[in-house]
């Protein structure tokens, strides 16, 4: 016969399941009461779990249809019948037309990055050549907000393409590139007027009327008017020549000269397109292992200006689902395009036309030209010129894509190497998540420490952590180790505790979700010997953590690469994994990282400590970018503070009341 107190848990376990059972039940019943609630309008719904974290945003044309059909259907085992089954909420927002859906959802996706959505990261700081206003205007590089004052050509691809771009107007055109202020004290020409790459306005040797016909010239030929350039400057020359003003005319021949071989350099036959056809972006996607790359080459004035890849995350589960529920399914690749150009095109000014590997949607495009106030045609069979272009962007799509996913299949290995050579207990390799801290200071000043993350086979910079140590004995690692996993993982224990007690982690972390706040990485790495890993243990004891999670690496013979060694805060014996061990790489890659990402930030720091930055941080609307700017034109914060006004808006970013408001603060 059972003892009674053994029986008392047993019914209170049945008890406690068939209560969790009752609240799963009212809980369905209220989010299907809540679904058949929906109004038959436009609008963007978005799906939670238990733990409140965003499965799925949709748009849809009837949210009372859309949402309904989700629920109101068989999906089996399916990716969709996951998803369905694990929603325990919905939220809801009814707009007026289903353009303003498309924009609400594509924002909601960016910022809430569900795991059933295509997503692209958010990466529209596109460059761009500036043609800065002046007397004699300049060519410069330029990334941010575009404005009125100057003019601007672009977006390119990238900064390679700009810089190539101004090369190339360099040889034709002879336009300066040199900072306002090296323009104004100039006194004999520089060194791209010898190779003749400048035509030396800043000393008089050209004159203004000549120098404004090369910028015109120039700003037509990156509209594309490349005949109507050459035309014109032969008519010059032979004016020139008939007025028996030979050098003039000579110079108009080397500038013809010049532009040919410019125009020679690019493959592309610009005198059979349009106006309108001159700015396309051409758009290829292949997918394949689960992975995906949308490939955007840009031509902008009828040339080819390169292309950029883009290779969006949550593929595999958003395109399982089949697009939208009450829409026919779509094929992984139309999928992978239409959140691609849905994404893209909010944030950037699209061309008119788009060159397309697979067929899209006319509502997507006719939504985004309302959002937009740009027509936009769209081709994906195109002819001629525009088909020579898909099939380069489909080429490099191709190569790119085989490129991350044999990045990635090495990664994995690695990964998979350090578990087995560890023998950890991993649920999900592909989930496997890796801190390492490092410890970095000069003689005992400017002590940082830092934490980079690696998960899901790669490093994840933007989870990434740098801590200032204060309350040492400057250069005492092993206090500051203490003090960084202190500060990083306390709080995970506390909620950890309160969590157990409360009963959501008594059976261990795979029986439910459980809260990124919550959770522990599979495995810490500290830079260091014995001594660091005495210290890290110390700390787990005093936490209550698992020992068996703390991995130091120690320095080998020499302190060589390759020839480290793994150091255990749970007994075990030391490891030494071998030079050709791909675990090792792996740890070696980690381990590296944290030291730079430390190095660096305790550089920053003693900087800003010897030079007095710390004057300028507390001036409001300096940030780091502008205070380092600031730093490195003038030298230091003291060269900062004997600058003008004038002087201080030189620099890029910085207006004149900021200028003013600088100034101020270091008199």
């Amino acid at each position: 016969m059972a003892a009674p107190g053994l029986a008392e848990p047993a019914a209170s376990v049945l008890l406690g399941q068939a209560d969790a059972v009752e609240v799963a039940q009212a809980g369905r019943a209220r989010l299907l009461a809540e679904v058949a609630a929906l109004p038959n309008l436009p609008g963007v719904y978005r799906y939670f779990d238990s733990v409140d974290a965003v499965l799925y945003v949709g748009k849809a044309g009837s949210l009372r249809k859309r949402v309904s059909s989700y629920f109101h259907k068989d999906h089996g085992g399916s990716r969709i019948g996951l998803m369905v089954d694990r929603i325990a909420r919905l939220e809801t927002t009814v707009v007026r037309t289903e353009a303003e859906a498309l924009l609400l959802e594509n924002n909601l996706i960016k910022a809430l990055s569900p795991r059933f959505n295509i997503l692209f990261r958010d990466d529209k700081s596109y460059p761009y050549l500036k043609l800065v206003q002046h007397p004699f205007p300049r060519l410069a590089y330029y990334r941010g907000a575009v404005d009125r004052k100057h003019t601007y050509f672009g977006p390119y691809p990238g900064a390679w393409a700009v810089k190539e771009t101004i090369l190339l107007l360099q040889k034709a055109f002879r336009l300066r590139t040199c900072e306002d202020t090296v323009y104004a004290n100039r006194s004999r020409p520089c060194l791209l007027y010898q190779i003749r790459r400048c035509s030396g306005p800043c000393v008089g040797l050209i004159l203004p009327a000549d120098y404004q016909r090369d910028v015109a010239n120039a700003e037509r030929f990156l509209r594309g008017e490349t005949d109507e350039v050459v035309a014109g400057l032969q008519a010059e020359m032979m004016r020139f020549a008939d007025a028996l003003e030979y050098e003039r005319a000579a110079e108009l021949r080397n500038q013809i000269s010049a532009l040919s071989r410019v125009l020679h350099q690019q493959s592309m036959d610009e005198s059979s397109l349009s106006a309108r056809e001159r700015d396309v972006d051409v758009l290829a996607v292949r997918v394949q292992g689960g992975r995906a790359c949308v490939n955007l080459a840009m031509v902008r004035g009828g040339r080819h200006l390169g292309d950029r890849a883009y290779f969006p995350t949550h593929v595999e589960d958003a395109t399982a689902l089949g697009g939208d529920a009450e829409m026919p399914a779509s094929s992984p690749e139309q999928q992978v395009l239409e959140a691609f150009i849905a994404q893209h095109y909010l944030g950037v000014p699209p061309p008119p036309s788009l060159v397309l590997s697979h067929a899209v949607q006319a509502d997507l495009l006719a939504a985004l030209a309302e959002q937009t106030g740009v027509r936009m045609a769209a081709q994906h069979q195109p002819r001629e010129q525009r088909r020579t272009w898909l099939e380069m962007a489909d080429k490099g799509a191709q190569l790119a894509l085989a490129r991350l996913l044999a990045e990635e299949g090495s990664q994995r290995e690695r990964t998979r190497a350090l578990v087995d050579a560890l023998d950890l207990v991993v649920p999900d390799l592909d989930a496997m998540r890796i801190e390492c801290f490092d410890i970095s200071h000069t003689a005992g000043e400017a002590t940082q420490a830092s934490c980079v993350v690696y998960e899901q086979h790669a490093m994840r910079n933007a989870e990434y952590r740098r801590y200032n140590i204060s309350g040492i004995t400057g250069g005492d690692d092993y206090a500051a180790m203490r003090q960084v996993l202190l500060r990083r993982y306390e709080k995970v224990a506390q909620a950890r505790a309160a969590a157990q007690v409360a009963g959501a982690l008594a059976a261990g972390d795979s029986a439910a979700p459980v809260a990124k706040a919550l959770r522990l990485p599979d495995l810490v790495l500290v830079d260091g010997g014995r001594g660091q890993v005495a210290m890290a243990r110390e700390v787990f004891s005093q936490l209550g953590l698992d020992l068996g999670l703390i991995v130091g690496v120690e320095k080998g013979e020499g302190r060589k690469v390759g020839l480290e060694e793994l150091v255990f805060a749970d007994g075990r014996d030391k490891v030494a994994l071998g030079l050709e061990s791909a675990a090792l790489m792996l740890v070696a890659q980690i381990r590296d990282e944290a030291h730079r990402f430390a190095i660096t930030g305790m550089r920053a720091k003693r900087a800003s400590v010897r030079t007095g930055g710390g004057r300028l941080e507390e001036i409001p609307g300096v940030g780091p970018r502008k205070r380092a700017a600031l730093l490195q034109r003038f030298g230091g914060v003291r060269g900062v503070g004997a600058a003008s006004v004038d002087e201080l808006c030189s620099v890029t970013g910085i207006s004149r009341d900021l200028a003013e408001a600088i100034y101020r603060a270091l008199r």
